[in-house]
């Protein structure tokens, strides 16, 4: 199975932070699959580590006040070309993030509130028909089962 992963899942130190969200789960799917990782706020030209950004009124913003919609949604337009050219089975994200998350994200307030609704990279996958699933339903899956 061929699957596409948000490269902070994988151990890569690509988050806002400089910090990772490694998770056993997907270092174990990636032993057993062809996974392809990315992380569209890098491919985006954004650097590590960064301000945190979210989502306000359709625009993602930096926590400073930039306007950092266009980099969000480049580095989306270059994962869904990968997804393109890849055609994964599956594609899992992190929660929550402006980019990545597929259930929700934050609001755009930087308090921690969060609302309904996927962040910019995973609305664009899921509208041109791929999968994606939040980490937190992936990691629901029992150990050993494949996909």
């Amino acid at each position: 199975m061929k699957i596409m992963v948000s490269a902070c899942l994988a151990g890569e130190n690509c988050k806002y932070n400089g910090g990772n969200n490694r998770n056993e789960k997907i270092l174990q799917l990636m032993k057993e699959n062809e996974v392809i990782t990315v992380c569209p706020e890098q491919m985006g030209s954004l650097p590590t580590p960064r301000v945190p950004s979210e989502i306000r009124n359709g625009v993602v913003t930096a926590r400073d006040g930039r306007i950092v919609d266009d980099e969000f949604r480049a580095g989306a337009a270059k994962c869904l070309e990968i997804a393109r050219r890849e055609q994964p089975d599956l594609i899992v994200l992190q929660s929550r993030s402006p980019s990545c998350g597929v259930k929700q994200r934050y609001d755009g307030t930087f308090t921690g509130t969060l609302v309904d609704g996927a962040g910019v990279t995973a609305q664009l996958l899921m509208e041109n028909g791929f999968r994606c699933i939040d980490v937190e339903d992936f990691s629901g899956i029992h150990e050993g089962v494949k996909i």
